[in-house]
C-alpha cells in the first residue's frame, strides 16, 4: 500500500500482541478497527498509554462481510494459543484457529478488502535438522501448528488479482505488553527470576527455539502494510532474527544473568522433542530494511524494568489472567462460555 495510510481491522485487539500492534498502527496515521471477543480482558498488566481503537465486540466465527465493508486490510491475531489450549480442547481451536481464519479470509475477500494478513507460526516446522527456511518441508506436532500450516494452505488458495494474503510466521514471541503473557518460554523465565529468585528447568534446555519482540512482530505488520502488492503477494515469512534463535538453555542463563540473585538450574533431556533454528533471510529481502531492533537480553532487561514498575507479585505472575489456559479453563467451568467457546450470556 505504498507507505500510505490505511484503513485496517485488527482481530485480536486486547490480545498479547494486538495491544502492541495497535498503537504501531495508529502512530503511522493508519484508522484502525479492532475486534475482540473479550476472553482475556482481565489480563491488563499495566497501561501504554497508547490510543485504544473502536473495537468490534464480536467472535471472529461471527462476522461478516458488512463488518469488514470499507477496509483495505484485515490483519487476524484472535485465534486460539497456545499448545497446551489446542490440547484441551483441539476441536474447538480447529474450529476457531482453521475454519474461522479461512471463513474470515473468504469475509474479506467478499467484502473487497485487499490485504490480508494471517499470523502463522514457525511451530509448524516442528522437529528439524540444520536450520529451515519458508520452502523447507514442515512437520507441525501439536493442534495449534497443524491449524496454522492449514490455513496457509486454504486461505493462500484464495489469493487472486483482487485479494493479497501474506502468511508471517513468527518466531516464539517475548517481552512486556499491556495485556502480558506469562505463559510463553522467556515471560515466564523472567516471571520466576522475579517472583521466586530462582528457574528450575523440568528439562536440560537443549531444543532450539527462535524468539522475536512482539514490536518487532509489530513492525513487519506493518512492514508488510507499507509494501507494494506484488511483493508480499501470497508470501510466506518467517518473522525474527536468526541472532535470536537460542537453545532454551541460553534463554534461561540470559534471564538469570539479568535478574541479580537468580539460582538456575537443569533437569533431564525432555520427551518434548520440538526444536528447530530458522532463518530469516527472506524477510529481510522482501520488506528491504526490516530486522529485529530487540535481542533476548533487551527483552529480559525490558521485563526487568516493567516488574520493578508494577511491583509485580506471585499472584499476578501464576493468575489466569496472564496465562491462555487457566483463563480459557476459569471461562468454562464457571459457565460464562459454553463448550464450543460462545458467550453464554447467562451472568
Amino acid at each position: 500500500m505504498g507507505g500510505l495510510s490505511v484503513r485496517v481491522l485488527v482481530t485480536g485487539t486486547e490480545g498479547y500482541l494486538g495491544s502492541l500492534l495497535t498503537p504501531t498502527l495508529t502512530a503511522r496515521g493508519d484508522e484502525v478497527t479492532g475486534l475482540d471477543t473479550g476472553y482475556y480482558r482481565s489480563g491488563w498488566l499495566c497501561h501504554s498509554g497508547g490510543e485504544q481503537p473502536r473495537t468490534l465486540v464480536k467472535d471472529v466465527r461471527h462476522v461478516t462481510a458488512e463488518d469488514l465493508a470499507g477496509q483495505d486490510a484485515v490483519v487476524h491475531l484472535a485465534e486460539l494459543s497456545n499448545d497446551p489450549i489446542g490440547d484441551l480442547i483441539g476441536d474447538v481451536t480447529a474450529d476457531i484457529n482453521h475454519h474461522g481464519t479461512v471463513r474470515l479470509a473468504r469475509m474479506a475477500k467478499a467484502a473487497g478488502v485487499e490485504r490480508f494478513v494471517h499470523m502463522s507460526s514457525c511451530s509448524v516446522y516442528g522437529v528439524a535438522a540444520g536450520v529451515v527456511d519458508e520452502d523447507s518441508p514442515i512437520d507441525p506436532q501439536t493442534a495449534y501448528a497443524r491449524c496454522k500450516a492449514l490455513v496457509e494452505r486454504d486461505v493462500g488458495a484464495l489469493a487472486d488479482d483482487s485479494f493479497s494474503p501474506t502468511f508471517l510466521r513468527n518466531a516464539t514471541a517475548f517481552g512486556a505488553s499491556p495485556r502480558m503473557r506469562f505463559d510463553i518460554v522467556l515471560n515466564n523465565l523472567a516471571g520466576l527470576a522475579w517472583t521466586t529468585h530462582r528457574i528450575a528447568m523440568t528439562s536440560d534446555g537443549t531444543p532450539w527455539r527462535p524468539l522475536v519482540h512482539g514490536l518487532d512482530i509489530a513492525k513487519a505488520v506493518r512492514a508488510v502494510l507499507d509494501a507494494p502488492r506484488e511483493a508480499v503477494h501470497g508470501q510466506v515469512l518467517n518473522v525474527g532474527s536468526e541472532r535470536n534463535t537460542c537453545t532454551v538453555r541460553e534463554v534461561a542463563e540470559i534471564v538469570a544473568a539479568e535478574f541479580a540473585g537468580c539460582d538456575l538450574a537443569f533437569g533431564p533431556p525432555s520427551a518434548d522433542n520440538r526444536s528447530y533454528r530458522v532463518s530469516f533471510e527472506k524477510i529481510r529481502d522482501v520488506l528491504p530494511g526490516y530486522d529485529a531492533d530487540w535481542d533476548v537480553a533487551a527483552g529480559a532487561a525490558q521485563l526487568h524494568r516493567v516488574f520493578e514498575a508494577v511491583a509485580l507479585d506471585d499472584e499476578t505472575f501464576t493468575g489466569r489472567g496472564h496465562t491462555r489456559l487457566k483463563q480459557i479453563e476459569h471461562l468454562l467451568k464457571t459457565g460464562q462460555v459454553d463448550e464450543r467457546l460462545f458467550w453464554t450470556g447467562t451472568l
